[in-house]
């Protein structure tokens, strides 16, 4: 299973709604919401009050994305938004087991996130009791980064840790995501690709349909829908 998955945050935030209705029609399926609290990284995004309406649409399933020191306030502000899935970053969790049980008594899926020069080893102990693995290919924070290419020796060893450990998380990859990473990518092994400015959201000519169209045409051919 291998999805295009629309990065919110990089949307035009004064047409939301209207944003909403065209990646409905693009097919898209899955949208990726980034909160940062101006300290794990320098950058701010985005408050409950702008999520909530997104997701009581039920028009996708959504994965909140915090990019935040502290992440148990985090998660407590927005377990009661009730998204499919809330994502931690691995780097700023002093007790990852207790975040994981925090979201899992909310009945959301859990998610962890790993930053480019964290090793992979780190998640080997939680492998077994999360949902998701979000893979960051860019350092966390803002859109238009340079595509890292060493995460992607990153990925074949998370796939090769999942096989071994018999485990079954999704694996999605954040940053700088689009046709030409997505080739690389997809023979590995993803299953969700975040995009956002660089291949959905901007100024080029043609339609959301046409966009999810062209990245998805590099999926490997036994992952397509």
């Amino acid at each position: 299973m291998e999805k295009i998955v629309a990065s919110i945050m990089c949307a035009d935030q004064l047409n939301l709604a209207k944003e909403l209705e065209n990646l409905s029609i693009a097919g898209i399926e899955w949208l990726h919401c980034d909160v940062m609290d101006g300290q794990f990284v320098n950058n701010l995004a985005m408050a409950p009050y702008v999520l909530k309406p997104i997701i009581d649409t039920k028009k996708f399933k959504t994965d909140i994305h915090l990019a935040c020191k502290n992440p148990e306030i985090y998660i407590e502000m927005f377990t009661n938004l009730q998204p499919d899935y809330i994502t931690f970053h691995i780097e700023v969790a002093d007790d990852v087991d207790k975040l994981i049980n925090q979201i899992k008594r909310a009945n959301i899926g859990v998610g962890i996130a790993i930053s480019p020069s964290t090793k992979i080893e780190e998640l080997v102990p939680y492998l077994e009791k999360i949902d998701l693995v979000l893979v960051m290919t860019v350092e966390p924070g803002f859109a238009g980064q340079s595509f890292n290419w060493s995460v992607l020796e990153k990925l074949k060893q998370l796939n090769s840790l999942i096989e071994k450990n018999g485990v079954n998380p999704l694996i999605e990859v954040d940053g700088n995501i689009n046709k030409e990473t997505i080739s690389h990518i997809s023979p590995i092994g993803a299953n969700l690709y975040v995009v956002g400015t660089s291949a959905l959201f901007n100024d080029k000519e043609g339609t959301y349909e046409e966009k999810v169209r062209e990245a998805k045409s590099s999926f490997r051919e036994d992952g397509k829908e």
